[in-house]
């Protein structure tokens, strides 16, 4: 399976509190629900393609408390492509203190992650997916275990929250795969780390400056 990430950020990089006031107000945060004026149709028809293309779910374990609150909680799914897929597929868990996840089809993955995570890449089927989980992103990044990012970028700065890079960390060179834009201003960017980037310096060729 190919592993993805499918990430929601502001314009200066929050990812947290997307959906509503009190989804996370962990550290503080108050100014959750900042995405949900920007979800428009063509948003949702696309967040609904990507989940169709699940066969796993792989969560930290904050993320997959709030997911597991809300759409694990759903007491019928219906026809929606996203509560089907996180309610039928197998979802995984990285987590050293989730003892007795209550959620149907949910593996916990305490010990030995990454080679636990390579054995799911290695299984045959389409995609295993990463929704949220700031924290597991990360660490997968650096343990070069992601095939592909996907960032819807919302037109909105934030100004307070967790992000999902660090101030320092690991450099990544991505290539870029797919680019749009929604009606309500939402850019999607589909990339493919390629190792390292490479550095220069810049010169400025005098002939053409006016």
């Amino acid at each position: 399976m190919k592993l993805t990430t499918t990430t929601f950020v502001s314009v200066d990089g929050v990812m947290q509190g997307i959906g509503g006031p009190d989804e996370d107000r962990s550290g503080g945060f108050e100014r959750g629900g900042w995405g949900v004026p920007h979800f428009d149709n063509e948003t949702a028809t696309f967040v609904n393609q990507v989940y169709l293309r699940a066969d796993a779910f792989l969560f930290g374990r904050r993320t997959y408390e709030i997911f597991a609150g809300s759409w694990g909680a759903m007491a019928d799914p219906g026809d929606n492509p996203i509560a089907v897929a996180l309610n039928t597929l197998p979802k995984y868990v990285a987590s050293t203190t989730l003892t007795d996840p209550r959620w149907a089809n949910t593996t916990v993955l305490s010990s030995e992650v990454a080679a636990a995570v390579g054995e799911l890449r290695a299984k045959p089927g389409g995609e295993l997916q990463v929704h949220g989980s700031r924290t597991l992103i990360r660490w997968l990044l650096d343990n070069d275990l992601v095939d592909e990012i996907t960032l819807l970028t919302f037109p909105v700065v934030v100004g307070q929250g967790t992000r999902l890079f660090p101030d320092t960390g690991p450099d990544k060179a991505l290539e870029l795969v797919e680019s749009r834009a929604t009606p309500s201003g939402v850019t999607v960017q589909v990339y493919r780390p390629t190792g390292r980037p490479q550095y220069g310096t810049a010169t400025t060729d005098m002939k053409h400056v006016k």
